[in-house]
């Protein structure tokens, strides 16, 4: 197995994942925040999605799933659906408030696919390119796909943990 096969493995984990919890976004469930904490799993999926898309475009100078998808005017959130939920304050948490469950799995779904098409467009050496010098050592292209799919499989797995909790509808 070569690199961008392992990546294109890694890459459908995430996908597997949040379909798993298909059956259990209902509106309540999606929006409950259990123990009083900002970060509902309607936040945990948009996350999810929104931190592939944007760094995704980034690298691969397309269009964000986001806007392209619709997903934009398809949730409704405004301004703070465009960000991506890094250093949000627990009041701008709570402002995630999303009851499409099937449609937060679209999201997430649609940014996994773009990174598929995108790791098809690449070779083996391009994942040691150094994108990105303002780190010790410098990151490389390979290395920030993989913190990409990390960051969404910590997240998609929180959310597991809080649907396992049984939160009533």
């Amino acid at each position: 197995m070569d690199a961008l096969d392992l990546l294109r493995d890694l890459t459908s984990r995430p996908r597997d994942a949040a379909e798993r919890l298909r059956h259990q976004l209902g509106p309540v469930t999606l929006n409950a925040r259990p123990g009083g904490h900002p970060n509902s799993v309607a936040w945990l999926l948009w996350h999810s999605g929104r931190e592939i898309d944007v760094q995704l475009a980034d690298l691969s100078g397309s269009e964000q799933v986001w806007t392209a998808g619709g997903f934009d005017q398809r949730f409704g959130l405004g301004s703070i659906g465009d960000t991506v939920g890094y250093g949000h304050t627990a009041a701008e948490a709570r402002r995630i408030i999303i009851e499409d469950g099937a449609g937060l799995l679209d999201y997430v779904h649609g940014t996994l696919a773009a990174m598929e098409s995108y790791l098809g467009t690449l070779s083996a050496a391009a994942l040691d390119d150094t994108i990105d010098e303002q780190w010790d050592p410098p990151v490389t292209r390979g290395a920030r796909l993989v913190s990409i799919v990390d960051d969404a499989i910590q997240h998609l797995a929180q959310a597991a943990y809080v649907l396992g909790m049984s939160l009533e509808e």
